[in-house]
């Protein structure tokens, strides 16, 4: 300014200054926002493509969790039973239900929400990368034919049905009740092919017969039909193993094991359930129930036609890998595998079954079952 300026001489080349110096900010406000909300709309895209990409994780989750009821309300004809389908469509007719209507849950996803295999895809043991060692792995013998189901994919579809040799076969899981079983698709009311009706009871899967007239629920522990023309006619379990990927590889080298490419998007290298095994706390309610065992301690249920009995993993040790007993006057041998901590029965009489599951499912589905201790 020149020495003879006055201040208030130079105030307009001041404000001139000024305004030119905000005007700056001005201009490029618009421009960040504009930036950040394309950053933000596509952070937005990520996650909402990841969110359904994981949906059968949401899924399962949910099922956890949820306990909302589906049953008609009262006064509805025939004891009709709605699942989460729009407009609430009735499903299963459960007029001749065997267990009470009103202790039936929706577990999350609807009627095939979390979907059954069918002609799965398998591989040999060699090509199956994606397992690891200590993977639980369903182990199923038919003839020379031994085959391997990962839980860590039946976590996300719970039934496979497959035939080995001639043998029509059901391998089902419920994450719920940890419980395994492998059962003949020929049934009294002919062969079946098995889905997730998404219904529990007593917190265990309930299957459903796809294309039944009309399609009948299946309790997995129960090993039964209860509601429409399978109500109270059994399922025959078939032998099984639930044990290590490593264990059974080691014991059946040409195992054949069911594969990742279902032919459904998931995510089979993580479990939506592993916490669910950290609590004692169930998700659904399971009666009656019994304190002999921690509700969530893993069992092999064995039974006869008269006599049921339980063989906690607590009734082994580092000592004792060996057990012989007799049920209803026929024998079993079981053994047990201290490093994998995997239980079998190595040797059964004509008419023993088994499966695998937590104590509280075992025992709210069959209440005179007995425990061997050590």
């Amino acid at each position: 300014m020149p020495k003879n300026q006055s201040i208030a001489d130079a105030a307009p080349e001041a404000q001139l200054a000024s305004a030119h110096f905000h005007s700056v900010p001005t201009t490029c406000a618009p421009r960040r926002i504009r930036v950040r909300l394309v950053v933000l709309t596509g952070l937005l895209m990520l996650v909402a493509w990841r969110t359904y990409s994981d949906r059968d994780f949401w899924h399962a989750a949910w099922s956890q969790r949820s306990l909302r009821p589906v049953i008609a309300p009262e006064g509805s004809r025939g004891h009709t039973l709605a699942t989460f389908q729009a407009g609430g469509r009735p499903t299963f007719d459960l007029s001749q239900t065997t267990v009470p209507a009103a202790e039936i849950f929706a577990g999350g996803p609807p009627k095939d929400g979390i979907p059954a295999l069918s002609n799965p895809t398998l591989v040999v043991a060699r090509e199956a990368t994606y397992l690891h060692n200590n993977d639980r792995v369903i182990g199923v013998v038919v003839g020379s034919d031994a085959r391997a189901y990962p839980l860590r994919i039946l976590d996300y579809h719970e039934i496979v049905n497959d035939d080995v040799g001639k043998v029509p076969i059901a391998v089902t899981y419920c994450p719920l009740c940890d419980s395994c079983a492998v059962f003949d698709r020929r049934t009294e009311l002919g062969k079946r092919e098995f889905g997730v009706s998404g219904l529990l009871y007593n917190s265990n899967v309930l299957m459903y017969d796809r294309g039944g007239q009309p399609e009948s629920l299946w309790s997995q522990v129960m090993t039964e039909g209860v509601s429409g023309p399978a109500a109270r006619k059994s399922l025959k379990a078939l032998p099984l193993e639930l044990t290590t990927w490593k264990e059974w590889r080691t014991r059946y080298p040409e195992t054949k094991v069911l594969s990742v490419e279902t032919g459904h998007r998931r995510d089979y290298s993580r479990s939506p359930y592993t916490g669910y095994f950290d609590t004692p706390r169930l998700m659904f309610p399971a009666k009656p129930a019994n304190d002999r065992l921690p509700a969530k301690a893993r069992v092999l249920g064995v039974w006869t036609g008269k006599s049921a009995r339980a063989y906690p993993e607590s009734a082994f040790a580092q000592d004792r890998t060996r057990i012989e007993d007799t049920l209803d006057g026929k024998t079993i041998v079981l053994e047990f595998n201290p490093e994998s901590k995997s239980l079998r029965v190595a040797k059964a009489d004509e008419g023993v079954q088994w499966m695998y599951s937590l104590w509280f499912a075992w025992y709210a589905m069959r209440p005179g079952t007995d425990v061997c201790r050590p």
